[in-house]
């Protein structure tokens, strides 16, 4: 079987990916990426391809998917006080100017 088929795959499997993949592509992940990055979080979960006999009947392991959520504060944990407070300020204008632009 060739690196990339996708044969042995359940079909709730490739559900899975295809809904992983549309959830990176909302937030702006390219396209080769968002399928690279679903595939291996149903790997990930499912443990492969389950169509074939022996690895049937594994329960499922859904930590990978939360995983995605939690890793985001990491950049912010890092930054210092003053850079978050104006980051903060900044956006706060942004959001200012935006509405003000809306209103007229």
């Amino acid at each position: 079987m060739p690196r990339g088929d996708k044969s042995s795959y359940t079909d709730k499997q490739k559900r899975q990916a295809a809904h992983i993949e549309e959830g990176y592509k909302e937030r702006g992940v390219s396209e080769g990426e968002a399928e690279r990055r679903a595939w291996a979080t149903v790997n990930a979960e499912t443990g492969g391809g389950k169509k074939s006999g022996s690895g049937r009947g594994q329960p499922e392991n859904h930590a990978p998917s939360r995983k995605g959520g939690r890793r985001g504060g990491a950049a912010a944990a890092q930054r210092t006080a003053a850079q978050r407070s104006a980051s903060a300020r900044k956006a706060a204008a942004t959001r200012k100017r935006n509405a003000e632009a809306r209103a007229h």
